[in-house]
């Protein structure tokens, strides 16, 4: 098992890390949409989708992978009402329409209006 970790991805806010690799195969922790340089969030479920992607794609790059390799996301809203918007985002990035969940949770750490977790080959 080896560590994922990268600064152009946040840093862990818990006690867990940003991925794993094992054996071939890459765990993303869920990525919200804090912009790892500045520590903000961005307003809008759209800019929140683009952000929790590209932090998915840092980690993915970070591990060797790359978003035709993820073959499984899950992802969380607060608000199943934001739903389009964040398929219109998230389609930008996972072209290759990887298997996903999609549910609407209470509440996303730091407030924010989305969370992306992925599984990928190397």
């Amino acid at each position: 098992m080896v560590v994922i970790s990268t600064e152009k991805a946040p840093g862990a806010i818990g006690p867990y890390s940003q991925g794993y690799e094992v054996n071939g195969m890459i765990y993303t922790s869920g990525q919200i949409p804090v912009n790892p340089e500045s520590g903000e969030v961005p307003e809008g479920i759209a800019a929140q989708a683009d952000q929790s992607c590209k932090n998915v794609g840092a980690i993915l790059e970070a591990a060797g992978s790359s978003f035709d390799k993820v073959f499984k996301t899950t992802c969380f809203l607060a608000d199943m009402g934001d739903f389009a918007a964040f398929n219109e985002v998230y389609a930008k990035y996972f072209t290759s329409k990887p298997a996903r969940s999609c549910v609407a949770v209470k509440t996303l750490p730091k407030g924010v209006l989305c969370e992306i977790e992925a599984i990928a080959v190397k």
